[in-house]
């Protein structure tokens, strides 16, 4: 038997389950099923009558609606393979998703959410019928008052990006209401901040101002000053920024658009190197929002179900949207308070319902069990592993971190491979798809890439000191590779599920095919 040399950390023999899996639509064969229905006995029928006769006709179908037919074991096998082709928290070392904070979410949090309790509740069941939910939504913002100074939270918008749409419609409303949206249009930004932080803006028609970094790698003061007029609206900003930089005089920024009459509002996705530290109130925000599924330690979900909690002071409550949920405390009974909807001023809704319960009851359950200390505790150890990440990469001569030279960041760090690239012609992107043979992940950076070939890597509070010490391992493994033989890092991936995509047509909407309707008509 020969056995396995773990005296190095890097997993060299790993190797991912890799099917030649067709979509479930390609797999569909017809007349098969997985359960066979019974029809309804004749004396249910007798009693019940046509059913279908019940519903207007602008709700039946004219056409089936084409579901895939598939027997159970193949369905079975089908989504057993997809799930083995899958890298995440439970198989993986999950570090190098900056800015989007991807962290261990406690397993007993995942059962709680998939309890019939929550995954049969519907938004429009009566109140009395719903009265645990509303406590832990009501529950949960409190607890977000307090981690922000904000007086009250919506939990409408379904993600960050839509949490700062929120934000920009109440400065809308606010400066609509004051007489002033005709001339206050612009709204200031960094370059740093998440690229939301501009474009959502953008779409309730303000003009962006972007501030660079000084020499010394904070945004620059001066910049910001002059930029600063009659025609500010307000101050939307990541702070740290997406490089894991903390402008330490974000106090001077936000006086100043006050002082010239706008409102700050504070993107706080990534708040996981901050909680029990620093708050949006005593920085000077006017609004801020928090993402459940990012800090608050429920699964990012990839797009999916989300929550991006939106809180605002007391001068802006009205304009956020309705219905609130209050308690009465005489009856003892939570309630949708939907007066403030009849408010000339208020925005409306930006999303039909209140927020997605599963992910607000993870995020509840684990903000109580940490509790205010654990919460800090939080905070001090992501600081910790980024920083130690951060100092045993920069031993290494071929990468680097812009700006703030010699001092730590938060709770990320954006890199850049440009030397490693000039020296070897390996890529960032080569990097990415070569940590997959090790069943590790990397990530780059947002669009477009201000730093040369970056790569911004956010380890939170989760993996072990042992944990990222493999993972520095393995980088410094493949940094090697890029100089001793970069073609097996330019072909890369070898042992993943993934292979090398054409990404030429990825610009062109005329080739997305965004569904299996959509793909019959161009392809088939």
């Amino acid at each position: 038997m020969n056995r396995i040399d773990r005296s190095c950390k890097v997993r060299k023999n790993f190797h991912q389950a890799k099917w030649d899996e067709s979509i479930i639509f390609e797999l569909s064969g017809k007349g098969e099923r997985g359960i066979l229905v019974p029809m309804a006995e004749k004396e249910i029928k007798d009693k019940v009558g046509n059913v279908a006769s019940l519903l207007p006709d602008s709700m039946k179908r004219k056409s089936s609606i084409g579901l895939p037919e598939i027997s159970q074991p193949r369905v079975l096998r089908h989504y057993i393979r997809l799930s083995q082709e899958t890298l995440g928290a439970d198989v993986n070392i999950e570090i190098g998703q900056g800015t989007c904070t991807v962290k261990y979410s406690p397993k007993i949090n995942d059962q709680l959410s998939r309890l019939p309790d929550i995954t049969c509740l519907h938004p429009l069941q009566d109140e009395d019928t719903v009265q645990g939910i509303l406590e832990i939504i009501h529950s949960t913002d409190l607890y977000m008052r307090a981690i922000s100074g904000m007086v009250r939270f919506s939990f409408q918008p379904g993600g960050g990006s839509q949490g700062i749409f929120l934000m920009a419609s109440i400065l809308r409303a606010y400066l609509e209401e004051k007489g002033e949206a005709d001339y206050r249009n612009e709204i200031i930004t960094t370059i740093y901040s998440h690229p939301s932080d501009a474009a959502a803006p953008v779409v309730k028609g303000f003009k962006i101002i972007n501030i660079h970094p000084d020499e010394d790698g904070y945004p620059d003061y001066e910049a910001f000053k002059a930029a600063v007029s009659d025609k500010t609206a307000g101050f939307f900003v990541a702070n740290p920024e997406d490089t894991g930089v903390y402008n330490k005089n974000i106090l001077e920024f936000t006086k100043l658009v006050h002082e010239n009459g706008g409102l700050c509002g504070y993107d706080q996705a990534n708040a996981n190197g901050l909680l029990g530290i620093t708050r949006a109130k005593e920085a000077g925000f006017d609004m801020c929002f928090f993402n459940l599924h990012k800090t608050f330690s429920t699964p990012h979900a990839c797009s999916g179900p989300a929550v991006g909690v939106t809180g605002c002071t007391e001068e802006l409550e009205k304009y956020l949207p309705g219905p609130h949920l209050d308690f009465d405390k005489e009856k003892n009974k939570y309630h949708f308070n939907y007066d403030v909807i009849n408010n000339t001023h208020n925005i409306g809704k930006v999303r039909l319902f209140n927020g997605v319960a599963p992910v607000i009851l993870r995020a509840y359950a684990w903000i109580r069990s940490m509790g205010p200390n654990g919460l800090y505790e939080v905070a001090k150890v992501a600081v910790l592993n980024n920083n130690y990440l951060f100092k045993k990469l920069m031993e290494l001569d071929c990468i680097d971190a812009p700006f703030i030279k010699g001092k730590q960041r938060i709770e990320q760090v954006r890199y850049t491979l440009e030397k490693l690239y000039n020296e070897t012609g390996v890529s960032t992107a080569d990097i990415q798809r070569r940590m997959m043979d090790f069943g590790m992940h990397y990530w780059q950076s947002h669009h477009p890439l201000y730093i040369a070939e970056p790569c911004t890597l956010e380890p939170t509070e989760t993996p072990s000191k042992e944990d990222l010490d493999e993972y520095i391992e393995t980088l410094k493994y493949i940094f090697n590779e890029a100089y001793t033989n970069p073609d097996i890092v330019k072909t890369a991936p070898h042992q993943s599920v993934c292979h090398q995509v054409d990404e030429s047509g990825l610009d062109d909407p005329s080739t997305w095919a965004s569904s299996w309707r959509v793909y019959k008509k161009k392809y088939k």
